[in-house]
């Protein structure tokens, strides 16, 4: 998988300024997302580990971005996903900016990590600003 980092200009606007503010009370919804988008480890308790975004229609979270692991000056952006049905729109793209704009406005460097074979959301990824810093071997273990 790849580490990569910010390395450009703050976004100049929060583009998902209408999104909603995750919290316990959406954990089963975004639980029900990330399994369905495969987005990668999210338990019951994730939307607690820091600020977490969606975009919820006709009562189902369709679109969702996250914070996750933090070291200082750092800040991981974790969880980002959109439903099947809604995709390329930019919602998640959108929200990914609102929280890297609050993360650089804290004086923290957003970061994220992205499976090698998930090329489409790599260059996603380089194109928004961010730049490879690390490749390293993941394991993936799982319970039967």
């Amino acid at each position: 998988m790849y580490r990569m980092a910010w390395a450009a200009a703050p976004p100049a606007v929060d583009p998902a300024a209408d999104a909603l503010a995750l919290g316990p009370a959406h954990a089963a919804q975004a639980m029900a997302l990330a399994a369905l988008t495969k987005t990668g480890p999210f338990g019951p308790r994730t939307v607690e580990l820091g600020e977490y975004f969606g975009y919820v229609e006709d009562g189902q979270l369709v679109a969702m971005a996250g914070e996750r692991g933090a070291a200082p000056g750092l800040r991981e952006i974790s969880g980002v996903c959109t439903r099947p049905g809604w995709q390329g729109r930019g919602l998640a793209r959108g929200l990914m900016l609102k929280l890297i704009r609050r993360q650089l406005a804290r004086g923290e460097t957003p970061f994220l990590h992205v499976m090698r074979a998930n090329a489409r959301a790599h260059r996603l990824y380089l194109d928004m600003g961010f730049r490879d810093e690390r490749e390293t071997v993941v394991r993936v273990v799982t319970l039967a």
